[in-house]
């Protein structure tokens, strides 16, 4: 690669980190906001949970073709082209109060229910980033992607708690600071949208490689049987995952605590603070004892923090226990990132990133009917999808130590 084509790669991977950014600034406003968004607009704690589920397997399909295509036709104009059902979701979120288009914007616009990715973006991302570095340098090149996400997402959640206490004045019952909630997150994610116009085909695979290979529909070939295995597990940790997503991890403190939207929002902003930190500490941790390990090994405690929350006797302690947890929670992240895409053949990687994301999406996508349903329920069962989502977690830890624990991958390629 010449001087200059460094620095286009350079100004690539900066406009990627710019479009995460502002749009995981929108997921963090979405983290506080969404359920009780949907809540205060008619909709019932358990229809919240279908239209939530709805979404999420919407994405996981259009996903799926997404990023199956994407290294054939170019990750550049498929960036592009999945900004289109976002914006018109933002602008149905932010002007209208029919209950049902707010259901409908909600599950055709790729809405984060949490502080966290729906839709082909990451998978795309991921994998233009993968071919620009190797080794312990691509896993910090991840560490740096999520952290930029996290603090990101961080601000968005504080900006929704401070929006909603300069907008309610003395209605406190009003929905108003929800729509104009909604309109930041319409201009977080329009910005992000028109960032992709700025990249260039340097985030393309190598057209011979792509030309060459001999990829199958599902856009795989040599890397089938593994994609197969790990998008098995990562459903399972992310139907675990799906019971206590940020949005309902926001309406049980309401419920439970009555916390306001400020006090949720602050919570989140140090949350996902924190596991913004924790992503960057993975790299150092991973030269040490390797990728697997990294992430089994810092995800169980993570997750028997995360069963002890609802178990806690008033606020502080509750809220003092969810930001411990989140020291350590986004530790596999990167790591699970870098090893993927190590495992996998350069020209084969939009697709593995994309059907594994999308088998995290699916994972995920049943879980939010079922705590929904719960949730409306309330009293000592609001305790169930905290506990059987940290028992579920601890499980995959276990599956995938079992089954790669002592895989030596290179991961210079």
């Amino acid at each position: 690669m010449d001087v200059g084509e460094c620095r286009q790669s350079k100004r690539d991977v900066n406009i990627l980190f710019v479009a995460r950014t502002l749009r995981m600034f929108g997921a963090g406003i979405m983290s506080v906001v969404l359920v009780l968004f949907l809540v205060s607009e008619g909709i019932s704690p358990a229809g919240t949970g279908f239209i939530i589920t709805a979404g999420l397997v919407f994405s996981s399909l259009l996903t799926l073709r997404i990023t199956t295509l994407a290294d054939r036709v170019g990750r550049r104009r498929t960036l592009l082209v999945s900004t289109y059902p976002v914006i018109v979701a933002a602008i149905i979120l932010a002007e209208w109060h029919s209950p049902a288009a707010i259901a409908v914007a909600a599950i055709i616009g790729f809405v984060p229910p949490a502080s966290k990715e729906v839709g082909p973006f990451q998978a795309l991302e991921q994998a233009a980033l993968a071919g620009q570095a190797t080794g312990s340098a691509r896993t910090k090149l991840f560490a740096l992607y999520n952290m930029a996400g996290m603090l990101a997402a961080a601000c968005g959640a504080m900006a929704a708690g401070g929006i909603s206490l300069v907008d309610a004045g003395n209605q406190p019952h009003s929905t108003a600071p929800y729509h104009l909630i909604m309109v930041v997150y319409l201009a977080s994610v329009a910005a992000s949208s028109l960032t992709y116009v700025f990249v260039s085909s340097h985030i393309e695979p190598h057209h011979h490689t792509v030309e060459s290979s001999k990829t199958g529909r599902d856009g795989l070939s040599a890397s089938r049987r593994t994609v197969g295995l790990l998008s098995g597990l990562f459903a399972m940790d992310s139907f675990g995952g799906g019971l206590v997503i940020q949005s309902y991890i926001a309406y049980w403190f309401h419920m439970r605590f009555g916390a306001s939207i400020a006090v949720v929002g602050g919570m989140l902003f140090g949350a996902n603070l924190l596991a913004g930190f924790s992503a960057l500490a993975a790299v150092a941790i991973s030269k040490r004892i390797g990728l697997i390990n990294t992430m089994v090994f810092t995800h169980i405690p993570s997750n028997i923090l995360l069963m002890l929350v609802p178990f806690m006797p008033n606020l502080a302690l509750a809220i003092l226990v969810l930001l411990l947890r989140f020291t350590i929670s986004q530790m596999d992240v990167p790591t699970r990132q870098a090893f993927l895409m190590a495992a996998v053949q350069p020209e084969e990687r939009s697709a593995a990133a994309g059907i594994t994301g999308v088998a995290r999406t699916a994972g995920s996508a049943a879980a939010p009917s079922v705590a929904g349903i719960i949730l409306s329920a309330y009293g000592p069962a609001a305790a169930i999808p905290f506990v059987a989502a940290g028992t579920i977690k601890i499980v995959y830890d276990l599956l995938i130590l079992s089954r790669f624990g002592k895989t030596e991958l290179s991961i210079n390629h």
